[in-house]
């Protein structure tokens, strides 16, 4: 399995942990009933796992945005906007089915806009901090300073 497909995997993970919890808190607030916020936000893990994997595939074969060190906070912010847009629709209409009620998932949907995206943004970030599945990266930057020691001699 290609290295990127691991990260993909990995990340696709870890953001399912975080934006499982804040669903579930959510949820339960607006609902007022813990036992919907769980349901709400388990009733996610499964649909939100393949959006997320494959939201990040298309990304990866998206070179929008890429500058030369790999770093862009653009992207990452245009990552964060695509993903909230598919990710608030299927939390509203899974919070509607789960709870009979159209409004309830509107609201829920509505506050997740605002804390999901923050989430993503900073969880973005974080991802591109480590190397995992991306040892090209790693071999790149180990050339440039190669490249940068010799030039300074």
């Amino acid at each position: 399995m290609p290295k990127s497909y691991k990260r993909h995997i990995a990340k696709s993970i870890t953001w399912r942990i975080v934006g499982t919890i804040d669903t579930i808190v959510l949820s339960w607030i607006v609902t007022g009933s813990p036992v919907t916020g769980l349901k709400i936000g388990f009733s996610e893990v499964a649909t939100k796992m393949v959006l997320y994997y494959l939201h990040e595939r298309i990304w990866f074969n998206i070179k929008a945005g890429v500058t030369k060190n790999g770093d862009s906070r653009k992207r990452h912010l245009a990552k964060t906007v695509t993903w909230r847009v598919i990710g608030t629709m299927d939390t509203m209409v899974l919070a509607w089915i789960i709870s009979g009620n159209p409004l309830t998932g509107l609201k829920i949907g509505g506050i997740e806009l605002v804390t999901k995206m923050a989430l993503y943004y900073l969880h973005e970030r974080a991802w591109y901090k480590f190397d995992y599945g991306l040892q090209h990266r790693r071999e790149k930057e180990l050339k440039e300073k190669k490249a940068l020691q010799y030039t300074d001699e």
